[in-house]
């Protein structure tokens, strides 16, 4: 399925004493190569919460496999899993630049209109971008 990969540089502020990236902080760069995935669609989080789209994360699983260090440069690879219907899965893997597997990672979101607060299909402008 459609993949991306984000290059970001682990700042100072995201790790602890011994310069290991502290734990809580996987998750924004999962986030990172989420809004990135996106992005390289065309679509922002930003576009779809104008057009009363939100996607909470409902399930989020990380497996570490080695440290991130303080300004080591990784490489987050985002997939799609399958075909969004209400759910959107993604998997993830960060590399250090050396290309050692750091973390091995997956959510699912689902998609819910903030006009009704309900579940709602995966919009028809993301399918389309995901056919072509």
């Amino acid at each position: 399925m459609k993949k991306n990969l984000t290059k970001l540089r682990v700042r100072y502020a995201e790790t602890d004493q011994m310069r290991v990236v502290y734990h809580g902080n996987y998750a924004q760069y999962l986030e990172q190569g989420r809004t990135e995935w996106l992005r390289e669609l065309g679509l922002s989080y930003k576009w779809m919460e104008e057009n009363n789209i939100q996607l909470p994360v409902i399930n989020l699983q990380i497996n570490f496999k080695l440290p991130a260090r303080y300004d080591d440069v990784i490489c987050i690879t985002t997939r799609l899993k399958e075909i969004p219907t209400i759910r959107i899965s993604f998997e993830y893997e960060i590399h250090n630049q050396s290309n050692e597997l750091l973390v091995t990672a997956s959510t699912d979101l689902v998609f819910i209109n903030t006009t009704t607060n309900k579940l709602m299909r995966a919009p028809n402008f993301l399918l389309e971008k995901l056919v072509k």
